[in-house]
């Protein structure tokens, strides 16, 4: 993410589920029963063949991100809709001078949008178009105030996921108020932003947020039947890069998500079923740790969730039984050491080969403040 106090690029480059609980959508081909099994072992053992296929924005990326004036930006989140793969940027300016590092330079805009049809990840993903302003330039969703950070008012809104809902197309983002020590930031408040016209124009959703102090900041999101019924799915963490992870879940349907009393949030369970609150401030833990710009999916190659997110300058992935857990130790998928600097892994199920065993994500790296794509393997053990 865009923060001016972050520093330069180092140097150093248990529980069982609820019965007929499935994952709607994933790689595209329908619902996905899970196996309630409260038993089921961790399958996931490691990671190999970690490659960086292709830069995808700024200078020198496979597409030519300059004719639309994106020169600088971060995160990538994926959401799909029908055959497009919308990719949500953040902070983003079309003007850097050689050299720069991290989120400066001149035309800034807060978020812009990308979207493909571009199935086949293996060679890097080619963008089809963007979303415009009326010269063709990559436009803001929704643009921030950028105020002064800790004058006290806004200095721009990140998108952190996205997600549809028939043909709506909703893009969760937080207010920044001031960016603090790296990794740190607070936010005035979290909140949508909704394009009924295949993304082409994007408008506030009135009167659904959350405060600014709360777990629920930013967001990964997936679409989930329970009970024969469709939710879409919040894991949720606050500002910045130090804070666990709670659930929330909303009926999936237009009426809603626009309706912030059709929010629940994850307060424990009774016996194995999960229980669901109204406040939440009642929200419970589901992932301890100081986790970083997260993504979760379902993965066809374990039967099992995972969850990839950044700590302490490593890109960590994880698997999960159910939504709520149990949730295995991280396993670092990209180490500090080799890319320093980077952060926002974020995968998407229409990107996996292999059977799934093979996820391709994307990638932030602050040095170059662009996003790269990337494939690993998942290691099972049988």
């Amino acid at each position: 993410m865009s923060r001016a106090a972050m520093p330069p690029r180092r140097i150093a480059v248990a529980v069982s589920v609820i019965l007929g609980l499935a994952l709607v959508g994933c790689g595209g081909g329908g619902a996905v029963s899970i196996d309630p099994d409260p038993g089921k072992p961790f399958l996931l053992d490691g990671v190999s063949n970690l490659t960086e296929i292709a830069q995808l924005t700024g200078p020198g990326a496979m597409n030519d991100t300059d004719s639309v004036s994106v020169a600088g930006t971060d995160l990538g989140s994926m959401v799909n809709v029908g055959d497009k793969t919308f990719f949500f940027f953040g902070d983003t300016f079309g003007e850097r001078e050689p050299g720069s590092i991290g989120g400066q330079g001149g035309f800034w805009r807060s978020n812009v949008a990308a979207w493909t049809t571009d199935d086949d990840p293996s060679d890097g993903i080619e963008f089809e178009g963007w979303v415009e302003d009326e010269i063709g330039l990559a436009a803001p969703l929704i643009e921030g105030a950028h105020d002064a950070s800790g004058a006290g008012g806004e200095v721009t809104k990140i998108p952190t996921y996205g997600f549809a809902v028939g043909d709506a197309i909703y893009v969760s983002y937080m207010s920044v108020r001031s960016w603090g020590n790296p990794g740190a930031w607070d936010s005035n408040y979290s909140a949508l932003v909704v394009s009924r016209d295949d993304g082409a124009t994007w408008s506030p959703v009135d009167g659904v947020e959350w405060s600014g102090d709360s777990n629920f900041v930013q967001f990964a999101t997936a679409e989930v039947r329970e009970g024969g019924e469709d939710w879409i799915y919040f894991w949720a963490i606050p500002s910045g890069r130090f804070g666990s992870v709670q659930l929330m879940r909303v009926p999936a349907a237009e009426d809603a998500v626009e309706d912030q009393a059709a929010y629940s949030y994850f307060v424990g369970l009774d016996g194995e079923r999960p229980r669901w609150g109204s406040d939440p401030a009642d929200a419970q833990t589901v992932v301890d740790g100081t986790i970083g710009e997260l993504s979760v999916m379902w993965s066809t190659y374990l039967d099992r969730w995972i969850m990839t997110y950044s700590d302490a300058g490593s890109a960590y992935v994880r698997e999960g039984v159910t939504p709520w857990g149990p949730w295995g130790d991280p396993i670092e998928l990209v180490p500090r050491t080799d890319y320093p600097g980077l952060y926002s892994p974020y995968v998407n199920p229409r990107y996996v080969s292999d059977d799934g065993r093979r996820i391709y994500f994307t990638l932030s790296l602050w040095g170059p403040y662009n996003v790269f794509w990337f494939s690993a393997d998942l290691e099972r053990d049988e």
